[in-house]
């Protein structure tokens, strides 16, 4: 189950896997650089230097970043690959070269990072409400006056009963539907006037009707390592996986349309969780730990942190049962931001600065 455990992500590793020079039969030698694996601050020109045997007089050389063509040249000199405009994460780099109807190609791949250090936000509470310590809050969402919540557990490991609910801003449940108690429910977004919710490990989602909370179907969700977080921007859905990846998904069909890497300056950022899309920007927190994090939604980097430890203080000497910090809500007319963690007795409302 998600608490406080260690996972080992696959993507984080494979993030320094080279692809390593492939050497043919044709006496060609090809050799590339930079070192696979080199990082690269985003808008950093990375220069592309290959060698080659002597005796080859190439009719050409091809140049291809992840399988897309990026330059052509008929010698050995240097080609620069721009940065600025690319995602964030591991880029593999192939060069080909032609010569007498042979060929051979050797590759290699970069990590770009974020462009900077990500800037520190800090928050004052402006209000207290109350949360209902019963709910292990995976998905947290705002809309037209109500608080809507997703809350994760699975019967026979002590957490409860998965449950999806309406509540208002004093904690009144209005709407409840409890799913069935084998399933762990995670992270919801509304779109199109429904509810989509993910689960855990199970790879189901559910489609409820956002007002009547009639289950309307279910779908397979095989997206990613693990159903995490989700957010929309009315265009798209966003799913998180326990990774540093957030998948792009259809808003209707659900299905994986996309993805961005989420990188700072220094490296992955992993088990990205509860998430939410406030002005044309994704929040997240990061599960087990007190930051949020703002990625921009188009490269994956991270463009802000804040610290939330100071929340929530005493917490378990107050509710022995709270855990981590985990739920985002944005009320987009009022401008309002709601925060949270998994059984908490209170639900904070911030106001987010920059410092300036």
């Amino acid at each position: 189950m998600k608490i406080a455990k260690i996972l080992v992500i696959a993507a984080a590793v494979s993030v320094i896997v080279s692809c390593k020079n492939k050497s043919a039969d044709t006496g060609f030698n090809v050799m590339i650089s930079p070192d696979a694996g080199s990082s690269y601050k985003a808008g950093t020109d990375v220069p592309i230097k290959i060698s080659y045997s002597a005796s080859v007089k190439p009719d050409s050389v091809v140049y291809l970043l992840d399988s897309v063509h990026l330059a052509v040249k008929k010698d050995s000199s240097v080609v620069t690959l721009k940065t600025d405009t690319l995602k964030m994460g591991i880029k593999t780099i192939t060069v080909k070269v032609y010569q007498g109807g042979k060929d051979e190609d050797a590759a290699t791949n970069i990590i770009v990072l974020a462009p900077k250090e990500p800037e520190i936000l800090t928050y004052k509470v402006e209000r207290e409400f109350p949360h209902d310590t019963t709910s292990y809050t995976e998905g947290l969402i705002y809309h037209n006056g109500f608080l809507y919540e997703s809350d994760g557990g699975r019967v026979a490991e002590g957490l409860g009963q998965s449950s999806l609910r309406k509540t208002d801003l004093n904690g009144k449940v209005l709407q409840k539907v409890d799913i069935d108690p084998k399933i762990f429910a995670e992270g919801i977004a509304i779109v199109n006037d429904k509810i989509v919710q993910l689960t855990y490990t199970e790879k189901i989602g559910y489609v409820y009707d956002l007002n009547t909370f009639k289950l309307e179907k279910t779908f397979t969700n095989n997206v990613g390592v693990e159903g995490w977080g989700m957010t929309s921007d009315d265009k798209k859905l966003y799913m998180d996986d326990s990774t540093n990846r957030i998948w792009f998904l259809d808003k209707t069909n659900y299905r994986q349309i996309g993805y961005i890497d989420v990188y700072d300056d220094k490296g992955p950022i992993n088990q990205i969780n509860e998430l939410e899309y406030i002005d044309g920007k994704i929040y997240a927190n990061i599960y087990t730990t007190d930051t949020m994090i703002v990625i921009d939604p188009k490269t994956g980097a991270v463009l802000q942190r804040a610290d939330f430890s100071t929340l929530y203080p005493g917490k378990n000497d107050r509710n022995p049962s709270a855990d981590v910090f985990n739920g985002i809500a944005w009320d987009a007319a009022g401008k309002r931001m709601f925060v949270t963690g998994k059984k908490w007795d209170k639900l904070f409302q911030v106001k987010m600065s920059d410092g300036k």
